[in-house]
């Protein structure tokens, strides 16, 4: 498996030189409307000759590129399940609404996962939970007979969210590799502290709190459930005292911009991996930078598109790898 990862990172080094710096997302945050982020992204060899110039088009055909090439150079896709089935999840959540309300899914689903939505799709359609891949089993059986007995779609959320956390969690302690380890605990950390920030703000029950959040390493979540449940600065008060005390600055200015913390938290420590060879660590920090790269895209073209100003959007964009 050495001797793979050796092959794999060397393409990965290659790939590297082509990830998008701080100052061409500059260039394109300066074009002067979404044709020109799209001629600039083309004249950095986004897209092919199949492709339009249909924005949404542009980043799907870039996220089918990038896992075609993971897929390429490490054949073992269940390396990546806890980068992937977090889209399993939300494809379960896209399932079991679809059904319910009885309208098509096609265009929410999102495509890189482990299954195929379609297979989720059925299987819930059918109620043959059994069919399903068995960390989707409990959750889709659950919050589906809850939202049919109570019709509440935020607790059927909070099932198939906290599932979600739970089975990645579980996926980076069974690890070998500290830099899966690492992502899953940030994974989940920055979960829990986004729902004990938005908890405080609409003031829900600690039972409501502690029913939502999975647990993991860094965070003391019977104590962070409590601080929610008191109120925002209190939960202010609780992570201060944490290793996540430099996000306190982020989350009192708004959410996104804890979500762009959250980030570019991931990213500086997905640095260091860089520098070693031999390891899966280059390999999966690509895949991050390269998610954070069409996530910051379509932020752009967003932003051009609904006349959002370059102000705002600045304050929203992710560091990059390179």
């Amino acid at each position: 498996m050495q001797q793979d990862y050796t092959y794999a990172v060397a393409r990965i080094r290659f790939r590297e030189n082509k990830l998008l710096s701080d100052a061409d997302l500059s260039a394109l945050l300066s074009a002067k409307d979404v044709d020109s982020v799209i001629r600039l992204l083309k004249d950095k060899g986004w897209g092919d000759n199949t492709s339009s110039d249909d924005p949404d088009e542009l980043l799907r055909r870039e996220s089918e590129r990038m896992w075609a090439f993971i897929n390429e150079i490490v054949p073992e896709k269940s390396n990546f399940d806890f980068f992937l089935v977090p889209n399993d999840f939300h494809n379960l959540k896209v399932s079991i609404k679809a059904i319910t309300r009885d309208i098509k899914p096609d265009d929410m689903f999102i495509r890189n996962a482990t299954v195929t939505p379609e297979s989720i799709y059925e299987a819930i359609s059918k109620r043959e939970y059994n069919s399903l891949p068995e960390f989707l089993i409990e959750p889709a059986r659950e919050a589906m007979t809850t939202l049919l007995q109570t019709s509440d779609g935020q607790l059927c959320d909070i099932i198939i969210d906290k599932a979600c956390m739970e089975y990645v969690y579980k996926l980076g302690k069974a690890s070998d590799e500290e830099i899966i380890r690492l992502y899953c605990e940030l994974f989940v950390a920055s979960a829990d502290i986004k729902i004990a920030v938005r908890s405080a703000h609409t003031k829900k029950r600690l039972d409501f709190i502690t029913r939502a959040m999975a647990p993991c390493e860094t965070l003391d979540i019977e104590r962070l459930a409590t601080a929610a449940s008191l109120g925002y600065e209190d939960v202010l008060k609780y992570l201060e005292d944490t290793r996540y005390s430099d996000a306190v600055p982020a989350i009192r200015v708004s959410m996104s911009a804890f979500e762009k913390w959250c980030d570019d938290r991931i990213t500086n420590e997905m640095k260091p991996q860089k520098w070693e060879p031999f390891s899966i660590g280059p390999i999966v920090a690509y895949l991050i930078a390269r998610e954070n790269e069409i996530k910051a895209v379509r932020m752009i073209l967003s932003a051009k598109l609904n006349g959002l100003s370059d102000e705002v959007i600045k304050e929203r964009l992710r560091m990059m790898y390179v």
